[in-house]
């Protein structure tokens, strides 16, 4: 049997001085290069400011379209509960009003939904809300699209979006949230 000396033995080692450094250069090269997702909200357009106030007089109570989010997430429209999946086909009766009905918008383009929350709304539900009012005018504009030139609203030319958001414009008002519980 061959000795072996403390000599021998040190070069089965393998020198881990520089692993720290490594592991910490590896950690700001992840750290730079990650890019972070953040969240970006509802994008809404929002109309040019003004200094005049909006007369007020001129909205007639037909036209409006009141949805109210209150501190349960139950949702009111116009002044009766009602459900989420019955939201988006309610608004698009009230905004085109098939049956001429007085208690409806009088056309497209008077029709004015104005959606409130309360302060104790969930997000999500807010969101769910929004969605559906939004999917309304899509589904309206999909349809006026197809029944005038034979195709969706989104493979139509400018200027023929041009023509049907004038027909059928996206108005959704939203109004300041109220406290909780202060709904009304």
């Amino acid at each position: 049997m061959a000795k072996t000396n403390s000599r021998d033995r040190m070069k089965n080692e393998i020198n881990a001085g520089s692993m720290a450094d490594i592991a910490f250069l590896l950690l700001i090269f992840f750290l730079v290069t990650t890019t972070i997702a953040e969240d970006k909200g509802v994008l809404v357009k929002l109309p040019p400011w003004s200094e005049d106030e909006p007369d007020i007089t001129k909205l007639k109570k037909r036209n409006v379209y009141s949805v109210l989010v209150n501190a349960d997430n139950q949702l009111l429209v116009r002044g009766d509960l009602a459900q989420l999946d019955d939201l988006r086909e309610n608004a698009k009766t009230f905004i085109m009003n098939p049956q001429r009905a007085e208690d409806m918008a009088e056309a497209p383009n008077k029709a004015i939904i104005s959606l409130k929350n309360d302060r104790g709304t969930e997000y999500g539900t807010y969101l769910e809300v929004y969605n559906e009012l939004k999917a309304a005018y899509r589904e309206l504009r999909d349809e006026y699209a197809e029944k005038k030139y034979g195709k969706l609203y989104e493979y139509c030319s400018k200027e023929e979006r041009a023509e049907i958001r004038s027909a059928i414009p996206l108005i959704i008002s939203e109004a300041e949230p109220t406290n909780f519980g202060d709904e009304g």
